[in-house]
């Protein structure tokens, strides 16, 4: 195991135990670590980086997905933890993941770079990079490479109409790359 094992391992500790008792994983003892199969120092390692991420639930189809652009938590594993926990449970297209549900979800987490903003459309590629569409405070992201979203202009179509931006109003655009972890899907 790896620290980017670590990534999805935590994401799946989160929905599961959340699913069964309403609980979040607690990481301070060891018997912490060896319940949820996780090293200490993979997740110590997680807890030295920064980063907005996405964890996303899928049966096969869309079961959850809920992310950050940018960081709100003190470390990327607790950003991981508090994103998972919404996918399952705080997504407002879906209802609660139930028990009988856990053996049938394949998870993915994307962690998100830093985000650049372009001039062109001729500087994004839907399967590089993710879109952040923006005017004001309205704000509307779309992950890279997504199935069914195979044209910048469909990747900036779905995006806008998230932020509830209209194509013919003035918004800024960056892009930004993510690494993506997933199993089974």
């Amino acid at each position: 195991m790896s620290a980017e094992d670590c990534i999805l391992d935590l994401a799946i500790a989160t929905v599961e135990l959340y699913t069964r008792e309403r609980r979040v994983p607690v990481f301070l003892k060891d018997e912490d670590f060896e319940k949820y199969d996780i090293k200490r120092e993979d997740y110590e390692e997680l807890k030295k980086l920064k980063a907005g991420c996405f964890v996303t639930l899928h049966n096969p189809e869309l079961r959850g997905c809920i992310g950050t652009i940018e960081p709100v938590q003190d470390n990327l594993a607790e950003e991981i933890i508090q994103n998972a926990l919404s996918a399952c449970s705080r997504d407002p297209r879906f209802p609660l993941v139930q028990e009988e549900e856990l053996d049938t979800l394949d998870y993915s987490v994307d962690v998100l770079g830093e985000p650049e903003r372009v001039e062109s459309l001729l500087d994004l590629n839907v399967e590089r990079y993710g879109i952040i569409v923006s005017k004001g405070t309205r704000r509307g992201l779309l992950l890279p490479d997504l199935e069914g979203v195979d044209t910048v202009e469909k990747q900036l179509s779905i995006a806008l109409r998230k932020a509830n931006i209209s194509p013919s109003e003035i918004y800024e655009v960056e892009r930004f790359e993510v690494v993506r972890y997933e199993e089974g899907i």
